[in-house]
């Protein structure tokens, strides 16, 4: 069977589309047309119960789910669409989306069925998703293959307009970690704690004649509060300690940070000069997938500006490094110096 398929030949290019059995989504642009839509849907499978995931921003209830909720077919949960910016959901959510949805299918007797909608906005988070839940049900493999498959349901200048980064190099290590899930275990057991030590960046963009001034910043989850949410905070910025540095010594930047980090972590590096500041990359990643210390980035495993990319050295790398826990250097800070309730009430355990 094709990975795709129209529920109705006779249906407008424009409509629900079928990933795998029972699995549904709406193409990007028929938001207005819900109602039809579901209308249709219930006429010609009237004997199906609809579990429906709704990614959206905000915490307000939306129109789209007061639509579908007034159908008794339809189960509708809520979950909010970026992570500090990051069309990607926080892992916690991910897995709970991924193992519900399996739940929900395998229900033996039952006739259930999945249908996934996002807010015009929140294309890129349900392109990650879909990615995402075809690849844990192995019905698909190739992360970076899958994921294009879903880009290519909207058309490229508009993803533009929707995210100013190229969201896609911190999806595939996303979807390198369900790839990886363990099936036999809670996964994601826990979240990792670690000490983020240090950057160090190598060959870093110029900007003019007197070279870069990069700052970090990482946001995360606050380990310190006591309130349980998804949300995240700026956990550090190394602004006070930045200073310009001239074109020869953009090769090789260290940076400190000396901070704990835990679960999911956006960090951002931009050049800041007295007037204005300017994204550089940035990157998202789970702390529990952090091997041997050290997390190393090249330019195709960072996010950068959709139009930026040509302006970066092709030699360009991140290595973020950690702290053993018993407080010796990563393996690359050495060789440096020798060279949830989670959702509020719209989610069910």
């Amino acid at each position: 069977m094709a990975l795709f398929k129209c529920l109705d030949c006779m249906l407008p290019p424009h409509g629900l589309i079928e990933i795998s059995e029972k699995v549904y989504f709406f193409d990007f642009s028929v938001s207005t047309k819900v109602l039809n839509t579901v209308a249709d849907l219930q006429a010609r499978y009237s004997g199906l119960s609809f579990m429906v995931f709704n990614f959206k921003e905000g915490d307000t209830r939306t129109q789209i789910s007061d639509i579908l909720s007034q159908y008794d077919m339809m189960t509708v949960t809520e979950y909010p669409l970026p992570y500090e910016g990051c069309p990607i959901l926080p892992l916690e959510v991910i897995h709970h989306v991924l193992r519900r949805s399996e739940s929900w299918l395998s229900v033996e007797g039952q006739q259930n069925a999945l249908l996934l909608h996002c807010e015009r906005g929140g294309w890129p988070v349900l392109a990650f998703m879909l990615a995402a839940l075809v690849l844990f049900r192995k019905q698909y493999s190739g992360e970076q293959k899958t994921l294009e498959i879903f880009y290519k349901f909207v058309p490229t200048e508009l993803l533009r307009n929707l995210t100013p980064f190229n969201p896609k190099p911190s999806q595939l290590r996303y979807l390198q970690y369900v790839s990886e899930r363990n099936l036999g275990s809670d996964w994601p057991s826990s979240d990792a704690s670690l000490d983020l030590d240090c950057i160090i960046l190598r060959f870093l963009p110029l900007f003019g004649e007197k070279g870069c001034r990069p700052v970090i910043r990482i946001y995360g989850q606050d380990s310190s509060s006591s309130t349980a949410n998804m949300g995240s905070t700026l956990l550090f910025t190394s602004e006070e300690q930045a200073h310009y540095y001239q074109p020869d010594e953009c090769k090789l930047v260290k940076i400190d940070i000396h901070h704990r980090v835990q679960g999911d972590v956006v960090l951002e590096c931009i050049h800041l000069d007295d007037v204005r500041e300017e994204m550089i990359f940035r990157v998202m990643f789970n702390t529990t997938f952090v091997r041997n210390n050290v997390l190393k980035l090249g330019l195709d495993e960072v996010d950068v500006m959709w139009d930026a990319r040509d302006q970066m050295p092709k030699n360009f790398e991140a290595e973020v490094c950690f702290e053993n826990k018993n407080g010796t250097e990563s393996p690359a800070h050495e060789e440096f110096f020798d060279v949830e309730e989670i959702f509020n009430d719209t989610v069910d355990a």
